[in-house]
């Protein structure tokens, strides 16, 4: 069997890749591992050992319907639509995609052909007979030249540093994930909140429009005595009375700026502008849902923000391998083959066939210290990842402690407001009657009014303390989601 010269430079080729991609199996630097952190059996609010809610009972994705509020149940889920931030987010985490493309594409050849074709001539010249007087116009050589080739190239991953940018990348974009899911959360938990706070805005209008209503109750009453002339009611009472009423009557006008501000901030969180969301005055309150802790072990995979920190520890991580790569060599290869002809009939014969194969290393003897300096750069903002990854952990533990200690807190001074406020009203309707029997000044009526309002507001302050900490704790324990849906990110196309 004859064997030609190119064959032979193919079967050479071919021995130069497989010994490529045998040494391709290299990578330096250090292999990923999830530092630990220090993880408390239980959370200290509550009461000994809490074992694991069981993941079905978990809030998962529309948490928000545990509060059975229709304005939630319509608005939530718009936020992973239309709103700005976590649009923003998202095309961040696209942007991390085509990034993870564009480094693996680099573990790749690269095929390219390439042509051209030239013509060239020389100058016209006069040709004639000697003597004759006569002659010819006659044009110079004209040569045709063309040429078609394809080229191959391929820099060969050695030591794995491309390798490693993909292990970067690709941690950086399930990174990118998890801060998208984690702004999120955030504007759900933020528009929960909101929807809260105008829900008690209503609900303290209603509350200021009775006081309304009662101290004109009490102003006709206090008109009636002083009418009649009873020493309890001097003009001095009228006139205290009067001012009470003209005052709740002011603030009453006076909330309709925070609950506009507050229909404001819901239409910016949907991704709307403020005047194309309208929200009627509603009675409907919230319910305080019963939420699920679980142990502090679970909180590791269930908050997005800790997943985030934890994939920009395992991006730093393949920094520093990209690091160590350059104290190495490199390697490429590179192949020609195609055919070139003057003049340009015939150029596809076998004859005029033309090839090229090569390599080409390189390595860096002396930089003065450029690539020690630059693994310790990596090392150090590997270390930088690390602390912040801890001191996310750690964050995250102290926000549920302070949700859990605020509901437990919350919930007693609520059973000691909602004594206070019947004491209050009831006290309030013993003093306008004494008020009317004419055995006390209208002083004592004002007063207990007073009282009763202050314990009212205060009742509503703590109602919206602790669906605004349930909410909180939500978002604190992750909102339902997990780790386990960063995957390995698609190839963009």
């Amino acid at each position: 069997m004859r064997t030609d010269g190119s064959q032979i430079s193919g079967i050479r080729l071919c021995a130069i890749i497989a010994l490529g991609c045998a040494l391709g199996a290299c990578m330096v630097g250090p292999d990923y591992r999830r530092p630990a952190v220090n993880t408390p059996a239980h959370y200290q609010e509550l009461t000994g050992w809490t074992a694991a809610t069981p993941a079905d009972s978990a809030p998962k994705g529309d948490w928000w319907t545990d509060f059975h509020d229709p304005l939630l149940d319509q608005l939530e889920p718009m936020v992973a639509v239309s709103n700005q931030t976590v649009r923003q987010d998202l095309a961040n985490y696209q942007q991390a995609l085509a990034q993870v493309s564009l480094a693996r594409s680099e573990l790749f050849p690269v095929f390219g052909v390439a042509g051209s074709a030239t013509r060239s001539g020389g100058g016209s010249a006069i040709v004639g007979t000697p003597g004759t007087g006569f002659g010819a116009a006659s044009t110079g050589t004209v040569i045709n030249a063309a040429s078609l080739e394809g080229t191959a190239s391929w820099s060969l991953d050695l030591w794995g540093a491309v390798r490693r940018l993909v292990e970067q990348n690709v941690a950086s974009a399930q990174a990118g994930a998890a801060i998208l899911a984690n702004a999120t959360l955030s504007e759900q938990t933020l528009l929960a909140i909101s929807v809260i706070e105008l829900r008690l805005a209503d609900a303290g209008i209603d509350l200021q429009q009775r006081t309304v209503d009662a101290y004109r109750e009490s102003l006709a009453v206090t008109e009636h005595q002083g009418e009649a002339g009873i020493t309890a009611a001097p003009p001095s009472a009228v006139i205290t009375a009067r001012v009470a009423l003209e005052t709740a009557r002011a603030n009453l006008i006076g909330l309709g700026v925070a609950r506009a501000q507050y229909v404001h901030a819901i239409a910016v969180l949907v991704g709307k502008n403020p005047e194309e969301l309208e929200i009627p005055h509603s009675t409907v309150m919230p319910i305080l849902p019963a939420v699920p802790v679980g142990v502090p072990s679970t909180l590791l995979q269930r908050r997005p923000d800790i997943a985030a920190a934890e994939r920009n520890m395992a991006a730093q991580n393949a920094a520093v391998g990209i690091a160590v790569s350059a104290y190495y060599p490199t390697l490429s290869l590179s192949a020609a083959a195609g055919f070139s002809q003057a003049p340009l009939d015939g150029l596809l014969h076998a004859a005029n066939h033309v090839w090229s194969i090569g390599a080409s290393g390189a390595e860096t003897l002396l930089d003065f210290g450029t690539r020690r300096a630059e693994v310790a750069a990596a090392k150090a903002a590997y270390e930088a990842a690390v602390a912040n990854y801890r001191a996310t952990v750690l964050t995250a533990f102290q926000q549920v402690e302070n949700d859990l200690s605020g509901l437990r807190i919350l919930a007693e001074q609520a059973q000691a407001l909602d004594v206070a406020v019947r004491d209050a009203e009831r006290g309030t309707q013993i003093a306008l009657a004494e008020f009317q029997a004419g055995t006390v000044d209208y002083t004592t009526v004002a007063q207990a009014q007073e009282v009763q309002l202050a314990d009212q507001l205060s009742a509503l302050s703590v109602q919206q303390s602790r669906l605004v900490d349930a909410v909180a704790l939500i978002g604190d324990l992750g909102g339902g989601w997990s780790d386990t849906q960063l995957r390995d990110p698609p190839v963009t196309p």
